[in-house]
């Protein structure tokens, strides 16, 4: 078995895992796996932008409230400052890096900056309506140029293994049994600092706007060696993703609402004025996701539609080109009729539970991006705050990595006996891997999803019990066949999520439970989750 040394281990190839790369590469050898290629992220995705306070009109205190008021009472306030006031020097550093952000048309000196939904002011930079795509390109060039940095396409991690002495405060993680999926062959990576940025676990619900690699990856390692999670509960539901038969994970960005766009019911009639008087389109994802889930739930209708044709064709067409040619090769011209838009699962608001430097209960395991919760977003994620916060905290794990690496480098480490895990085939149909794929994810959008109940969450409880027992009993050990190491994954996640959902008697964010229809001041807490063993 092939065992490699390397001094930085990141897992995950978004912004997070990328920006990390290209800090730590002044400080030795970086290594990245991405399970697929390295484009197969969420980031790429990505088409609204990064929240930053730049303008005079605007301020640092305005966004550090906005912010709060999305997370409804579940912020970490002092994470939540950290993030805003170091948004422009990030800012700069994308620059620096060649992401091209818009220019203003009237004023080429500053930024084009437009407004989403829970923004008091215009903050959100983007790249057209596809900043997740240029971000990420920018980065792999960046990275693929460096010298220190060594990428690994079709490589998914396994398992992280622990030093041997893990009773202790001092325990540490030491490397990962990594699935090489060209050969196939399990190898060794040994590492004396090891970042998770997997990215979230929107495909454990049956309709989602992340890619196919958010199977929760990251997650599920860091719950195996008993690191602690928190908030599973909260679950981002995007309100407008396109409905069509031939569409898949295709995001109708919030920065539509921004420019202007309307919310209309299956009768035609706008809705939103019922649900938030004030802000209507622009008020935060939960109380839109919810209006739309209630409007489709009393009209029994299978969409609501998204109307822009009010504002001038071309305007649209040049402010949202991608969106414009994906939505025309499926037969809709968003220019002269409105966008049939359903919710769908976008964001885990919780995850691995970190300090502000990123840092997991393992002090050498450090956890970034959506894969984290890191008390920014609270019970609810306020738009384009998500790469924002990859950024910043890919800087805050740099300063404390640069801190404590020159004693760990070199340093022994009392490794576990490494075993040579037997890498099996599918020997029976695949259906029954298939199935319990769909399964869970039914299970997970019927009963764990935009509006909750006790009964619905325990029903879903013992269903995922019993697919997990299936799983471990059928389909224990390494498999060289993908769907069946992330059915593993997704089921965990799953799991977790529920528990964490039925733990929480109150409706707070995107846990709205109709047993529990108002906040509780006892429940204003991280409800936290782990597997110590």
């Amino acid at each position: 078995m092939e065992i490699i040394k390397t001094d930085f281990l990141i897992i995950g190839s978004g912004i997070a895992g990328l920006s990390l790369a290209l800090k730590l590469k002044e400080l030795g050898e970086v290594t990245i796996l991405t399970k697929k290629r390295i484009f197969d992220t969420a980031t790429a995705l990505a088409q609204g932008g990064i929240a930053c306070v730049l303008r005079e009109d605007n301020h640092f205190d305005l966004h550090i409230q906005d912010t709060l008021i999305a997370g409804d009472g579940l912020c970490n306030p002092e994470v939540v400052k950290l993030v805003i006031k170091s948004a422009p020097e990030r800012i700069q550093e994308l620059l620096n890096w060649g992401v091209p952000f818009d220019r203003d048309p009237e004023n080429p000196g500053r930024f084009h900056l437009t407004l989403e939904g829970g923004h008091s002011r215009k903050r959100i930079l983007h790249v057209g309506d596809y900043t997740g795509r240029a971000i990420e390109r920018a980065l792999v060039e960046r990275a693929l140029e460096a010298q220190n940095i060594v990428i690994l396409e079709n490589h998914f991690a396994v398992e992280l293994i622990l030093d041997r002495d893990c009773s202790s405060q001092a325990c540490k993680v030491a490397g990962a049994y990594v699935l090489d999926l060209h050969t196939p062959q399990v190898k060794i990576f040994l590492a004396p600092i090891i970042a998770l940025c997997t990215g979230g676990a929107g495909k454990v619900y049956l309709y989602t706007s992340n890619p196919d690699t958010a199977t929760g990856d990251g997650l599920a390692l860091a719950y195996r060696v008993g690191v602690t999670l928190a908030n599973m509960e909260f679950f981002q539901f995007h309100p407008t993703c396109l409905y069509h038969p031939k569409a898949k994970n295709f995001l109708i960005s919030e920065a539509l609402r921004g420019e202007g766009g309307i919310l209309l019911n299956p009768e035609g009639k706008p809705f939103m004025q019922k649900y938030d008087p004030l802000r209507k389109e622009l008020a935060p994802r939960d109380i839109v996701t919810r209006a739309i889930d209630m409007e489709l739930k009393s009209t029994g209708g299978e969409c609501v539609f998204l109307d822009m044709t009010h504002l001038p064709s071309d305007y649209i067409k040049k402010r949202f080109p991608y969106i414009y040619e994906t939505c025309l090769k499926f037969g809709i011209d968003i220019t002269a009729q409105p966008i049939p838009v359903v919710p769908a699962a976008h964001y885990l608001c919780g995850g691995i539970r970190t300090n502000s430097h990123a840092q997991t209960d393992i002090f050498n395991l450090f956890a970034i991006g959506e894969c984290a919760c890191t008390g920014l977003h609270g019970a609810n994620r306020l738009a384009s705050n998500s790469l924002l916060e990859a950024l910043v905290f890919s800087h805050q794990a740099y300063l404390k990595i640069r801190e404590i690496f020159p004693q760990l480098r070199g340093a022994s480490t009392n490794l576990p006996k490494l075993k040579t895990p037997e890498v099996k085939e599918i020997r029976e149909e695949k259906v029954f891997i298939s199935h319990n794929w769909d399964l869970i994810r039914k299970i997970m959008w019927d009963f764990v999803g935009i509006v909750r109940s006790l009964k619905m969450l325990d029903f879903a409880r013992r269903r995922i019990s019993f697919i997990q027992e299936e799983i471990e009993n059928n389909w224990g050990g390494l498999y060289l066949d993908l769907d069946v190491m992330e059915l593993k994954n997704i089921c965990i996640v799953a799991d977790l999520m529920v528990k964490s959902a039925l733990s929480r008697r109150e409706s707070r964010g995107t846990h709205y439970l109709l047993d529990f229809p108002h906040k509780s001041e006892e429940w204003a807490k991280d409800t936290l989750i782990s597997a110590k063993f």
